[in-house]
């Protein structure tokens, strides 16, 4: 599986952004898909999870209400639309992707990553 991220930026706090992961390479109807971030001096953290198959969702607490995770499984591509940044929300933004459907929070369990899209909160 490849993962291409994109559609990060700079954006003025309360603004909003969409970013995008293509997938290819194999079929993904197995796949759980995951956005993680990680900003400087700080771990790598989930963001949110969808899955191919059945479009369930899981969030982080502190993107609840603000972020949403979809998917388009024609284009196989997973979106993060965010929306109500704020400057906390800075930080790198990985796309993900792993067989499993358990622990979906924790990043050392993702199969493949992309390579990551800036995202960048002004105050």
């Amino acid at each position: 599986v490849q993962l291409q991220a994109s559609g990060g930026g700079l954006v003025q706090a309360g603004g909003s952004l969409r970013l995008s992961c293509a997938a290819s390479g194999r079929t993904f109807g197995s796949y759980v898909m995951g956005w993680f971030r990680q900003a400087p001096g700080k771990e790598r953290e989930f963001v949110a999870t969808v899955t191919w198959s059945g479009g369930s969702t899981t969030y982080a607490d502190s993107v609840k209400g603000r972020f949403t995770i979809s998917k388009d499984n024609a284009k196989n591509t997973v979106y993060l639309q965010m929306n109500s940044l704020k400057p906390e929300d800075t930080a790198v933004y990985y796309c993900a992707a792993k067989y499993s459907a358990i622990e979906v929070k924790r990043p050392l369990t993702y199969d493949c990553w992309g390579q990551g899209t800036l995202v960048t909160v002004s105050s």
